[in-house]
């Protein structure tokens, strides 16, 4: 007589189905005071084979199922991110680099994009030339404070409009201007989205209306990854993309335990998100204004799809001493999850370099200029002086042996105090 099959029922599903790697995270007794955790799983995405996102999903619940030594799992609810589609691409247009199209610049970022393009003041014939070739999912407009100039954000608005892409677009600037666009893109095959300005006022940021309808549109375009459309039936609320839910988990638990800073290394990228004020020394120095929750992508820093590059970053001569493994043999067979004691040394050396080269990116740093009264200290970028807590995510930062000792090393870039870096040793 055969054994009945072993079912396990829970509360809440979530699923991360990455550009590698696709997670499950299982949980239970979600709405009392002591929620579960009951266990995690997880299988590579398969869709760079040109396979179907659900193969990936499904071996990501086989995984989970014979940790917790079941043969099946059902759930209540399920919810899910995903980048696997590629991510979403954006093209931000804006009026002077250093104010609106930072703007929206953060906002893109914030939401979760892929920013393939920036431009600032009129768009150009080149300008327009490279947006066809990227063909985005969005194009985010943007220029002017409340008031002030309008014929950029009106000329550059004219100019996507006659190129009839189809695409979505977000027009995010001087309010002033807001029925000129809806009249030039009225009889066009553009979805027009008009929201409040990312820059209404000189150094005031005000980004997150436009963050929100970036990730709402997001869920109309992941439903292109082979398989998604049937998942995107499964789940109970929209497929948001995974980067800005690790935003909107940072912002979170920023309520809770205070200024943190989420480090999260991928196949793909290493997406820096930091949540704080900064500190109020810095902030009477700064430049231009920073967002509280700011993040930034580096798209050449995976370390699966892109390892590559942070290979070529180090020097594979250099690696090859360092380690003392056959860095050829590694490359040649590289899998999305390591398993040999080679591999493991080998992403951990990638990772390590990954955190450090994003952290010099997303960090700000203090500079002496020289004016008639001497010298005076200037701060540009992200302060993250004031940042307590730093949480790693991703397959590397959370698996690795090494993930502690990598996140320790990261301070060390910082002897001189030249950069807006974390001050102490901090909690992980």
């Amino acid at each position: 007589m055969e054994n009945s099959k072993v079912s396990l029922k829970i509360d809440v599903l979530v699923a991360e189905i990455g550009s590698t790697t696709t997670v499950v995270n299982a949980f239970h007794d979600i709405n009392t005071n002591n929620p579960i955790f009951l266990g995690q799983g997880q299988a590579p995405t398969t869709v760079f084979e040109g396979g179907d996102v659900r193969n990936g999903l499904s071996g990501a619940i086989k995984d989970l199922a014979n940790k917790l030594s079941v043969d099946d799992i059902k759930y209540n609810d399920m919810f899910a991110t995903s980048s696997a589609a590629g991510g979403l691409k954006m093209t931000v247009h804006g009026l002077v680099y250093d104010m609106t199209v930072k703007a929206a610049k953060e906002a893109a970022l914030g939401a979760g994009a892929v920013i393939r393009q920036i431009t600032s003041g009129r768009i150009k014939r080149t300008d327009l030339n490279k947006i066809k070739e990227i063909n985005p999912n969005i194009i985010l407009i943007a220029g002017g404070v409340d008031y002030g100039e309008r014929d950029t954000a009106i000329y550059n608005a004219e100019m996507i409009a006659s190129m009839n892409l189809g695409i979505p677009v977000i027009y995010a600037g001087n309010v002033e201007n807001q029925e000129e666009i809806r009249l030039i893109f009225e009889d066009t095959n553009y979805k027009l989205y008009i929201t409040e300005n990312v820059y209404p006022k000189i150094d005031l940021l005000n980004i997150e209306p436009t963050r929100r309808i970036i990730q709402s549109v997001f869920e109309e375009h992941i439903t292109t990854a082979p398989g998604m459309k049937y998942i995107k039936e499964m789940v109970n609320e929209n497929i948001t993309p995974t980067p800005g839910a690790v935003m909107e988990a940072s912002k979170l638990l920023y309520k809770n335990i205070g200024d943190l800073l989420t480090l999260d290394v991928g196949g793909a990228t290493t997406d820096v998100h930091s949540v704080t004020d900064g500190s109020d020394y810095i902030n009477k120095i700064l430049v231009n204004p920073e967002p509280t929750a700011k993040r930034s992508v580096e798209g050449d820093l995976g370390v699966y799809v892109n390892m590559k590059n942070i290979v070529e970053i180090i020097g594979k001569e250099n690696l090859q001493s360092e380690l003392s493994i056959d860095i050829d043999a590694v490359i040649e067979n590289y899998p999305p999850i390591p398993k040999s004691k080679e591999e493991i040394l080998f992403v951990e050396r990638l990772t390590k370099e990954a955190v450090v080269k994003a952290m010099l990116r997303h960090s700000g740093k203090i500079r002496n200029i020289y004016g008639t009264t001497g010298k005076v200290k200037i701060a540009e970028g992200k302060d993250l002086t004031e940042v307590r807590y730093i949480v790693g995510t991703g397959g590397a930062l959370t698996r690795l042996p090494s993930r502690i000792e990598i996140l320790d090393n990261m301070l060390k870039y910082n002897k001189n105090n030249e950069l807006l870096f974390p001050k102490e040793k901090q909690r992980y």
